[in-house]
């Protein structure tokens, strides 16, 4: 569920994140939950998440209106 890169660079730090299938990935740090941070997995490892906007999703539904007056 959760990947770390180290480097001495942002940029290439960037780059492994994205190439990376992982639900969290921390760049130069050991600790990433976050309250705000939406969690879970990729793949067979769960879908969906939960925290964060993200989280949030799961129980709205979305609504279209066009109206004239």
């Amino acid at each position: 569920m959760a990947a770390y890169v180290y480097t001495s660079s942002l940029a290439p730090g960037l780059s492994a994140s994205e190439a990376i299938q992982a639900g969290m990935v921390g760049i130069n740090r050991g600790v990433m939950s976050d309250p705000a941070a939406p969690f879970g997995g990729m793949r067979q490892s769960g879908l969906g998440r939960e925290g964060g906007h993200e989280g949030m999703m799961e129980f709205l539904e979305t609504q279209y209106i066009a109206a004239d007056w």
